[in-house]
């Protein structure tokens, strides 16, 4: 009992918690929330989000409120005056017929209201502008997470079968090492010629070759997969994956897509980019009339100086808080139009160039449509193709692990030569790797057609 327990400990110490499994859809979830491109594209939903809102508050009326203190002298004459990319002194006062340096307090209170309450619907259709730009950025955002989802699939299909190919290269060289060593015994026994034991040599040294290439295209897949989800590849750069679901085919060979194939996220980014480009031309065109605005102002003003400075110099104070109190108030409502009639002259070629970019556009979504419709022909084909494969790759082993086990033992008889069983070994490790390739080609083939008709949960419902 006590070696019992002994043994039960060292196990759980040298092993006994195997590594987690990291499922298919675990890969897709974690390249979701993790991949660069699309946290990027998030926030510029969400920026566009913001933008909406902004371009509807823009309709509001610019209330604006100011104060101003000053001091300093009112002198004053006649002329003209234009203050051009100069600033210029505002002060009123009498035209005297000397200099002089009084100076009072005086202080200005503004308030002012500025309503662009009628511009064609160029409001509106700002807002609208900024909305399908959402649309867009929204698309945007689907599309590459769907690209993602199908390459972080695709991903994890190829270094499954990375795997699988690493096991088939393993048994490959456990059975040139077995048939080595009988290969040595004979030779040395002298049943075989010596060159025989050559050959075995040469062979095993072709299967480790063999297997280091395997190894390494694995960690290859396994660095690709573990970029994809923005993630680090672990210690011994392999990831412990399902492998149960390509022993078996999928269920949803033959099934039809459950969204219309108009609703590809392609096409839809695709569609909203036109859209965009649309709604920028509508939005140009309401340039073309006049913005019809109401304004309004009140003011008060304080002063230092009395109403009879201009006969009496001396009627002025220099007291601050007589100088900035509440003087003389004046209000103004009025309603006006503005219309710049060169507008439309300039407007007409930016509306002519929106229109060209629609177009080119409209050439990009077609020629995308195209080719989806091409690549959903071609699915269908190979998962046909993939299906008849995956039926003849066990026949194939079958075939050629009866042909080795025949090599190997007419060769212990003498009645075969070294060659045939290598030809035979040959062989058997290419029907071996052939069978890996074609289980997974068969959900490689389903997740083709899945990005070929843009409705992933074609593929993702499988597991």
């Amino acid at each position: 009992m006590k070696k019992i327990v002994q043994l039960l400990l060292f196990s759980l110490l040298t092993g006994g918690v195997s590594a987690q499994v990291l499922t298919l859809k675990q890969a897709v979830q974690t390249a979701m929330t993790n991949y660069g491109s699309i946290r990027a594209r998030a926030n510029y939903v969400k920026a566009s989000q913001a933008t909406v809102k902004a371009t509807k508050r823009e309709y509001l009326p610019d209330i604006n409120f100011a104060a101003q203190q000053d001091y300093g002298t009112i002198n004053s004459n006649f002329g003209p005056l234009a203050a051009y990319k100069i600033p210029g002194v505002s002060s009123s006062g009498p035209v005297l017929g000397t200099q002089n340096w009084n100076a009072a307090f005086g202080a200005l209170y503004l308030t002012n209201i500025n309503w662009d309450f009628f511009q064609f619907g160029r409001a509106k259709e700002k807002t609208k502008v900024a909305q399908t730009v959402l649309g867009r950025d929204q698309a945007d955002l689907d599309q590459e997470r769907f690209q993602q989802s199908v390459k972080v699939s695709a991903a994890y299909l190829n270094l499954l079968a990375a795997q699988e190919l690493v096991v088939s290269q393993h048994k490959n060289l456990d059975r040139a090492v077995s048939f080595q060593t009988v290969v040595t015994a004979r030779a040395k026994s002298g049943l075989n010629p010596g060159v025989d034991s050559s050959l075995a040599n040469a062979e095993v040294s072709n299967a480790r070759i063999a297997l280091t290439n395997a190894i390494e295209f694995q960690q290859e897949q396994a660095n690709q997969l573990a970029q994809l989800m923005q993630v680090a590849a672990p210690d011994s750069n392999n990831f412990s994956l399902d492998s149960l679901f390509v022993s078996k085919l999928p269920g949803a060979l033959g099934a039809a897509p459950a969204q219309p194939f108009e609703q590809h996220p392609l096409l839809k980014y695709f569609r909203e980019r036109i859209s965009v480009s649309d709604e920028q031309a509508k939005y140009l065109r309401k340039f073309n009339y006049p913005t019809f605005s109401l304004f309004g102002v009140f003011q008060d003003r304080g002063s230092g100086f009395g109403s009879g400075y201009a006969a009496n110099q001396s009627a002025y104070t220099s007291d601050y808080l007589k100088g900035i109190s509440f003087g003389v108030a004046n209000y103004v409502v009025g309603v006006g139009v503005t219309w710049n009639l060169t507008t439309p002259v300039r407007i007409h070629e930016q509306v002519a160039a929106q229109k060209w970019t629609s177009e080119g556009l409209k050439e990009e979504y077609g020629l995308i449509n195209q080719q989806l419709k091409a690549q959903m022909v071609l699915s269908e084909t190979r998962i046909r193709n993939a299906v008849d494969n995956f039926h003849e790759a066990p026949i194939q082993v079958k075939a050629a692990s009866d042909a080795y086990l025949q090599k190997t033992t007419l060769y212990k008889n003498g009645l075969a030569t070294i060659v045939d069983v290598t030809t035979a070994a040959l062989v058997l490790n290419q029907a071996e790797t052939q069978r890996d390739i074609a289980f997974n080609n068969v959900w490689q083939a389903l997740l083709f057609k899945s990005a070929s008709s843009g409705d992933f949960n074609l593929f993702y419902n499988e597991f």
